[in-house]
């Protein structure tokens, strides 16, 4: 390289990219600077840990959530030094959402650039394209500014959904903000975690109307437990084999573990450091039909809730606050009062009517990113610099996260991390999971000029 050393351009200032930029300049390379590109105000934040509702906890222990996979303590270490203490009495608890994102915001901070040649630069804007030349990457931002560098990395995080319907309400807007009426019957799309966490929004609101939940199989999220850790030898676990076999061995497995006197928490727990190798080697035919067909029933026992959360959930069911519809949307009418929704419950023929206020659509982040109106994704699929995996669940990288190009070549300058990654990797939407992708990327590229 030149005198101006190496310049990494990290797209995307949430969890992902503080991470990486986190492990990029913790890597000491002299030559190596950073520049982080947000939109948002705020960094380290993204749409997870923003400073929303303190009752939004976060989904997983405090525990497992240090940012950094050599030095576990690391977050509830970063909580008991702060003025008010910890929050909680021990690491096996959860914290406010918000409290995440002080942490991560914390943790970029002494990185910050002196003079712009060296540690990162923080730019606010949106990327609207990048480019990839055989000497270096250039990315323009909304505003016409240009910054080029040797490397760029998508941090995008999950898309944003394409509207239900005019007005519909974002699941990140508050309900003040989005000026939902407190006596209007609320329609959630998903019955996952993102529901649950709008519930708590709406009640915290005051909301007095009926909040209706609706998903096709109308499956909520388990609850957290303290339990005794399982072990898996990696030995006995069949990677490579069809999902049936797969699932019937893990089957298998949670009872015989049930038997003896555990908890089925943890067996889903102990699978976790090696469902990113089974899921690379799962065949693609295997991999269509866990998504049809078991996706949901592995979200819910996976991705799951705080017990407090949990008991909020049930109390709102429990006093008709909160219903559950398993079922289909068939047609969205607006009109004067909101919409007039029109639904399809699981196993009959004919069609139901809800007159609703609001739509909040908390369906998910799996999603078609052909469709993506993300314009930096859309910039690197519209000049064939990244393609879509097959499933089309996300763009299609290489196991050292290198994004592929339209005619199946690793980029040696672009690369992506996160849930834009989860066609290669699968688990990669929480920070346990991130924070190693991060480290081992960040390893590379510190080491390796491109």
């Amino acid at each position: 390289m030149g005198p101006e050393g190496r310049h990494a351009i990290v797209i995307g200032g949430g969890a992902s990219g503080v991470l990486l930029a986190f492990q990029l300049l913790k890597t000491n390379a002299p030559d190596l600077r950073v520049t982080l590109i947000e939109k948002r105000p705020e960094i380290g934040r993204g749409l997870a840990y923003h400073a929303g509702n303190p009752e939004h906890l976060l989904n997983v222990r405090v525990t497992n959530m240090s940012a950094l996979p050599d030095d576990p303590d690391h977050f509830w270490n970063w909580l008991c030094a702060r003025p008010g203490g910890p929050l909680c009495p021990d690491p096996y608890c959860f914290v406010p959402r918000q409290t995440y994102g002080d942490y991560l915001a914390g943790l970029i901070a002494p990185l910050m650039s002196r003079d712009g040649t060296r540690g990162l630069t923080i730019l606010r804007g949106e990327c609207a394209a990048v480019r990839e030349n055989p000497s270096e990457v250039a990315v323009t931002l909304a505003d016409g500014t240009c910054i080029t560098g040797t490397t760029a990395i998508l941090a995008t995080g999950p898309d944003a959904a394409a509207p239900l319907l005019a007005g519909h309400v974002e699941p990140w807007a508050s309900p003040a903000d989005a000026g939902i009426d407190t006596n209007a019957t609320v329609l959630i799309m998903g019955t996952g975690l993102s529901m649950v966490d709008y519930v708590l929004s709406l009640l915290r609101h005051g909301h007095q109307g009926q909040i209706v939940a609706m998903s096709r199989r109308g499956l909520l999220p388990r609850a957290h437990r303290r339990v005794n850790p399982m072990r898996f030898a990696e030995q006995e676990i069949p990677f490579g084999a069809e999902i049936g076999p797969l699932l019937h061995w893990f089957r298998r497995r949670i009872a015989l573990h049930v038997a003896e006197g555990g908890d089925w928490r943890g067996a889903i727990d102990a699978i976790r450091p090696f469902t990113q190798r089974l899921w690379h080697e799962l065949p693609l035919k295997s991999r269509r039909r866990f998504l049809e067909h078991a996706r949901a029933w592995w979200d819910v026992h996976r991705h799951r809730t705080a017990p407090e959360v949990e008991a909020r959930i049930a109390e709102a069911l429990a006093t008709k606050r909160l219903m559950v519809i398993v079922g289909k949307l068939a047609t969205i009418a607006p009109n004067p009062g909101g919409a007039l929704v029109r639904y399809r419950r699981r196993g009959q023929n004919e069609t139901s009517e809800l007159q609703v206020g609001a739509i909040i659509d908390c369906t998910g982040i799996v999603r078609d990113p052909g469709a993506s109106t993300n314009p930096a994704v859309r910039s690197l699929l519209d000049q064939g610099l990244a393609r879509i995996d097959p499933l089309r669940i996300g763009i299609d990288v290489t196991p050292d996260c290198a994004i592929v190009n339209r005619d199946g070549s690793p980029s040696r300058r672009l690369y992506a991390v996160g849930p834009l990654t989860r066609a290669a990797f699968w688990e990669i939407i929480a920070v346990p999971d991130i924070r190693q992708q991060c480290a081992e990327l960040a390893g590379r590229l510190g080491n390796h000029s491109p």
